[in-house]
């Protein structure tokens, strides 16, 4: 009855019947997530559908206004005037005019008001700085990833060169760029890329994909924002040097860059840098200052929005762009402009680029909602926030906004501020639609200096991820490898190869470690059920005559033939070698067999019949051997002519035994197998039977059953007494069978 167990996972120690099997066997799988059910079409579930693709139906009734209304205005105001300078900067660095930063910062923010999840995200063009995560207190800064991610497309698609134009000056034709064309043209490209990303991210969401963000792992993720904001930092160079320099793209452009600004080095303008060296120095000192004292301070300082009001007002009233030729960001157009379609041409050209910042924004977005989340006991919905990411997106693409996410810097100071919901985005959206209407072209004269001394100061939290190194030498060197990896692999080959490249060599550090995982031999504590590994537990014993094999690691056909070899290793026995030397001991007693029986044919026809005998005695063993040779012995002739010969085996053979009997496959671990894996799973069996070793299996799974099934893996040879709920249930059943089988052998009276 013992020898009837399978496996169960509601009832560890039940005994099923055949019946029973079979029951298992054809029980319809559960429904998978995210798999269409036919339902009838209700009040309920249009309510349902349209709470959970319009969220703020749900809890803006809910709205406590005279506990929250307060704090998110103050909230929204504060984030509204950090949103105003780094909206600009965040132009400059994706390569397109100022305002299209001022668009990106309103839009975005005031759509995620009705689709978002998340209280606490602040919308933004994605290029804040992202502080080290395990420190509670995180810095503000922009990061600049996608903003960067834009930069490079740009100027590989719509380079300065395309737009050159002869232009007569005082009698003299001098080449010069046709900024306003290409700045159009760059719009229009960058719109379409918003949009399709908007597209991608959409589709990912309503098909409950927003679990691909898990194949970036942290160190992927923190590897890959650190070389961009190397990226990002020789990008803004150009500007604080106050030089010109050529547009590289592709792989090595990083390189090519930041040589060319070596070699024009000796024509900075001293003004430009004197300009950007203060203005670091004051918003560096200012920042800390705001991180020191943020416990005492209402709101962090402005000191962005303060500096970029100083410096436009004294370049505007010292002229600084024509007596010290300090370049300036130029007019800001005011005012709102209508949707444009975009260019449906550049889908083909960008669709693997529009991908990668669809996966890498969201990344962010969602990782920064489930920290406030956690944080403040609220739930967000990863395919609910993808969706709501890529209808920013995708809307924003009509109105010149570029890709945006969820910003780091802005949505900590929300919360520092009081903000308690998405009211604060929507004030801080109408302090960003006022500067567009009324305020943005007064910043005409503002010195592109200050823009870059905003970005470059707020890279100081993204550097600090270099003290990752250190950590994960202590803590785990694949991670560390993986880091080492994605760094090297965006600075070299750019920002969307180099996330390429990364995923692809994340994903096959997964398949490293599972193709070597950590096998062990595991043996009992005693008195308990607990089995653990006899290497590392000294109260665990091996069971006498029972070794139970155990893999960290599903099986499948990258390690499955690996599994095999360590089960072997473990097992204290050449097993293949004792296979060969079976079948040679078998062959060779074929032929003594044969020999013995020709011999038997001579006597029988040179004796009288009536002397012949009717059985005919085995030899000694001494004889034996003197005739067959040593280390070989022959079957003894049944008595009755009709019956078979006892099966050989390794101890008549003359042949090592192993020292156990019985082996246990703990396959606790795996969650899955395939067809090759059940292949060597069939040769385990055979080999280990060959050399009179049984093979059991606990803990089994029942999707692996199933799996083992449809397979082909059960027959005669193999049936499914061999499986057991558990290591003990396989333990105790061969205990009994061995203590039945000594039992039936002991001599009678």
């Amino acid at each position: 009855m013992a020898a009837e167990m399978v496996l169960s996972h509601r009832v560890p120690h039940k005994v099923l019947s055949e019946a029973d099997l079979e029951e298992v066997a054809q029980r319809k799988p559960p429904a998978k997530r995210g798999c269409l059910r036919k339902t009838r079409c209700s009040a309920s579930t249009a309510k349902s559908l349209l709470f959970r693709f319009l969220p703020f139906l749900h809890w803006l009734p809910r709205y406590p206004v005279k506990d929250w209304l307060l704090g998110d205005i103050a909230s929204g105001f504060s984030v509204g005037i950090m949103h105003l300078p780094q909206g600009l900067a965040y132009a400059l660095l994706a390569g397109l005019p100022p305002v299209t930063g001022l668009y990106s910062s309103f839009y975005p923010v005031f759509l995620y008001f009705f689709f978002g999840t998340s209280r606490h995200n602040s919308v933004e063009v994605l290029v804040l700085t992202l502080d080290s995560l395990p420190t509670p207190c995180l810095s503000p800064g922009p990061f600049a990833v996608i903003s960067v991610m834009i930069g490079s497309l740009t100027d590989s698609l719509m380079p300065s060169e395309k737009f050159l134009e002869t232009v007569n000056i005082n009698g003299t034709n001098i080449t010069m760029v046709n900024e306003e064309q290409r700045d159009a043209a760059r719009v229009e490209l960058v719109a379409t890329i918003t949009i399709l990303t908007g597209i991608f991210q959409v589709a990912l969401g309503l098909l409950q994909f927003g679990f691909v963000v898990t194949y970036l792992s942290d160190p992927l993720v923190r590897g890959y924002t650190t070389a961009a904001s190397v990226h990002v930092l020789v990008s803004q160079l150009k500007n604080v040097f106050g030089v010109s320099l050529n547009e590289h793209s592709g792989p090595l452009s990083l390189f090519m860059t930041f040589i060319e600004i070596c070699q024009k080095l000796p024509g900075t303008n001293v003004g430009t840098l004197v300009t950007a060296i203060i203005a670091m120095v004051a918003i560096f000192i200012v920042k800390e200052l705001n991180h020191k004292f943020a416990a005492k301070l209402p709101m962090p300082i402005p000191i962005e929005l303060v500096t970029i009001i100083i410096s436009t007002g004294i370049s505007y009233g010292v002229n600084l762009n024509a007596k010290f030729g300090i370049s300036v960001v130029g007019n800001i157009p005011s005012g709102l402009k209508p949707p444009v379609v975009p260019n449906v041409s550049y889908f083909g050209q960008v669709a693997g680029n529009a991908f990668a910042i669809a996966v890498v924004g969201y990344a962010i977005c969602i990782s920064l909602g489930k920290i406030f989340a956690l944080k403040h006991g609220y739930k967000v919905d990863s395919n609910q926030e993808l969706i709501a990411l890529g209808l920013c997106n995708f809307l924003g693409g009509f109105f010149q906004c570029f890709a945006i996410s969820c910003s780091m810097s802005r949505s900590l100071v929300q919360e520092s501020t009081g903000g308690n919901s998405q009211v604060a985005g929507v004030i801080a959206s109408l302090v960003i639609l006022v500067t567009i209407l009324k305020i943005g072209e007064l910043f005409r004269d503002l010195p592109k200096a200050i823009l870059a001394a905003i970005i470059i100061v707020n890279l100081k939290g993204m550097f600090k991820q270099f003290n990752d190194l250190c950590v994960l030498w202590k803590s785990n060197r694949v991670d560390l490898m993986v880091w080492i990896v994605t760094f090297v692999a965006t600075l070299m080959l750019n920002l969307d190869i180099g996330l390429g490249a990364s995923v692809v060599f994340g994903l096959l550090t997964v398949i490293f470690r599972t193709q070597l995982p950590h096998y062990s031999i595991l043996g009992r504590i005693a008195d308990t059920d607990v089995y653990r590994d006899v290497a590392e537990y000294q109260m665990a014993q091996e069971v006498p005559g029972v070794k139970i094999f155990c893999s960290s690691s599903t099986l499948y056909f990258a390690n499955v033939e690996l599994y095999a070899e360590a089960l072997k290793k473990k097992s204290g026995i050449n097993v293949d070698r004792l296979i060969e030397k079976k079948k040679k001991a078998l062959k060779k007693l074929k032929k003594q067999q044969k020999k013995a029986e020709k011999e038997k044919a001579k006597r029988q026809k040179v004796l009288p019949p009536c002397r012949r005998p009717l059985w005919t005695p085995s030899l000694p063993q001494h004889a034996e051997d003197r005739v067959n040779g040593p280390g070989v012995a022959v079957i003894e002739l049944s008595r009755a002519e009709d019956s078979a010969p006892p099966e050989p085996t390794l101890r008549t053979l003359g042949l090592p035994q192993p020292g156990f009997h019985a082996i246990i496959l703990d396959f606790s671990p795996v969650n899955f197998v395939d067809t090759v894996s059940i292949k060597i799973l069939k040769n385990i069996f055979r080999d280990f039977r060959e050399i009179e070793v049984d093979v059991f299996v606990a803990s089994c799974p029942v999707p692996v059953l199933t799996q083992l099934e449809q397979g082909n893996f059960f027959s005669s040879a193999i049936t499914k007494h061999c499986f057991f709920p558990s290591v003990h249930d396989a333990v105790i059943h061969i205990s009994r069978e061995r203590h039945q089988a000594s039992v039936s052998t002991q001599p009678r009276c």
